[in-house]
């Protein structure tokens, strides 16, 4: 949906719009960015603009390892002079995001996925350097429910309608009104060497 590389653009006064790609046509799309509705290897590959950042955010384990192979290749390609990539996942051991029994079950599943990819990861090309995030997160039992209703987290998305609504129910009983969490990411970071 573009919306943390929007709130950058808008925080950084960027002149040029970021490009947002996704195989899926979300409704929401964050206005400040430039949207692509295409897979992005083949976007990576016919591509002829360098950037600075390729940010790649708690999705890189929708990819099989060969797939991840390409992709990390076609995006070190597609780097400006010292650009970078940002990989990056939730933090397994401190994972504090709001679930419910099956979304739960579906984060762990990932998270096993994305011990491998890891390891694949760092035998990458590049510089690299390992980064930990947390934001606190502050938001009403509300907005949540409806972010959830909208698959707001990957792990959402192969579930179905009456599979979400049983989870929402389940959030109504275990969360209060005000929902606090801290936001706990795992970042790689992929640095263009000077010489590739």
């Amino acid at each position: 949906r573009g919306k943390i590389i929007g709130a950058l653009s808008a925080r950084l006064k960027l002149t040029k719009k970021p490009i947002g790609i996704d195989i899926k046509k979300h409704k929401d799309i964050d206005k400040r960015i430039i949207f692509k509705n295409i897979n992005v290897i083949k976007y990576l590959k016919d591509n002829k603009k360098k950037f600075d950042l390729i940010l790649i955010k708690q999705v890189i384990h929708f990819f099989n390892l060969r797939d991840i192979r390409i992709l990390l290749n076609h995006s070190y390609q597609n780097l400006q002079p010292k650009g970078m990539i940002f990989i990056l996942s939730i933090d397994q051991k401190n994972n504090e995001i709001p679930n419910f029994f099956l979304m739960k079950k579906k984060l762990q599943q990932s998270f096993k996925k994305e011990a491998l990819i890891k390891q694949n990861i760092l035998s990458f090309k590049g510089d690299k350097i390992i980064k930990k995030f947390n934001f606190k997160v502050s938001i009403t039992k509300k907005k949540y429910i409806s972010m959830l209703k909208q698959r707001y987290i990957s792990s959402l998305l192969t579930l179905n309608d009456n599979q979400i609504l049983k989870g929402i129910e389940e959030i109504k009983l275990k969360y209060k009104n005000s929902i606090t969490f801290k936001d706990n990411l795992n970042c790689i970071i992929i640095k263009k060497s000077d010489i590739s």
